[in-house]
C-alpha cells in the first residue's frame, strides 16, 4: 500500500461541507515586558 493519497478522492472532495471554525490561542507566549518583570522579581 502506498503512502500517497488517492488523487481522485482529493479532486472530488467538497470543501463546502467543511464547518467554519474560529481558532483561539490557548497558550500565548508572554510579552517581552512580562519576561523582564519576572526576571526583575526573581533577582530581588
Amino acid at each position: 500500500m502506498s503512502d500517497k493519497p488517492n488523487m481522485a478522492e482529493i479532486e472530488k472532495f467538497d470543501k463546502l461541507k467543511l464547518k467554519k471554525t474560529e481558532t483561539q490561542e490557548e497558550n500565548p507566549l508572554p510579552s517581552k515586558e512580562l519576561i523582564e518583570q519576572e526576571k526583575q522579581a526573581s533577582e530581588s
